[in-house]
């Protein structure tokens, strides 16, 4: 069998493929991203503050087209959206950050990682154009967070990370993919400062709006991170 015979197979499938897709904004076929919907993931940068006063730059606001495609990203293992959301976390997190700084991901649990097979906040910050150093772990199994309010949060994640080594100062960015009441940054700040490290800010991919339930104004509303400890 020649290589075109092998070949010509192959290319009919990926044609279908690319025919069977449909934008992850708006559904419309033919396309994994429209071009309508990649320019609603232009960045709108946001400020908002954790229970603790962790200052968060989010990206996007968690809605619409950006809420779908970060949807797609994580249950449908379309890690190619990686690419247009990591671009987005790179106008928030480029400032922030110097040849010294630590980019430390908020960790991945470990069910999440077996079913994805890749570490949401890390592919991110690749796709920003930095690199992730996996300073922080898991060390207790937090209950997933997304049926409970702002004070559970806090309580669930509370001594849920450490940091793997330690630090005499160094400086530290947080990212996550989105951030609800924040408890979940406060808990990697916490463990990080017990480590040594200076932590004045995160950088998430989006931030949700102002739900019922939880505490605060809308500067203190946030979103924790994986099923596990949202």
């Amino acid at each position: 069998m020649n290589s075109t015979s092998v070949l010509r197979p192959l290319g009919a499938e990926i044609a279908a493929f690319l025919l069977a897709a449909s934008c992850a904004g708006c559904d419309e076929p033919g396309h994994l991203l429209c071009r309508p919907c990649g320019e609603r993931l232009t960045p709108a940068p946001q400020r908002v503050l954790t229970p603790a006063g962790l200052p968060v730059h989010a990206a996007l606001g968690y809605e619409g087209v950006a809420a779908r495609c970060i949807r797609r990203l994580k249950s449908d293992g379309e890690t190619q959206l990686a690419r247009p959301l990591g671009a987005a976390v790179a106008a928030v997190l480029a400032p922030m950050v110097s040849s010294s700084t630590w980019i430390v991901p908020v960790p991945t649990a470990r069910s999440a990682f077996r079913r994805r097979g890749y570490r949401v906040p890390e592919l991110l910050i690749r796709r920003a154009g930095q690199s992730p150093q996996r300073v922080l772990s898991l060390v207790a199994r937090p209950v997933d967070q997304r049926t409970l309010g702002a004070k559970e949060r806090e309580l669930n994640v509370r001594g849920a990370m450490r940091a793997l080594v330690a630090s005499g100062g160094a400086a530290a960015v947080l990212v996550d993919d989105v951030v609800t009441t924040g408890a979940t940054l406060d808990e990697a700040a916490r463990a990080l400062r017990a480590a040594g490290f200076r932590v004045d800010s995160a950088v998430t991919l989006a931030a949700t709006p102002r739900r019922a339930g939880f505490e605060g104004d809308s500067s203190r509303t946030h979103r924790g991170h994986d099923e596990s400890h949202q």
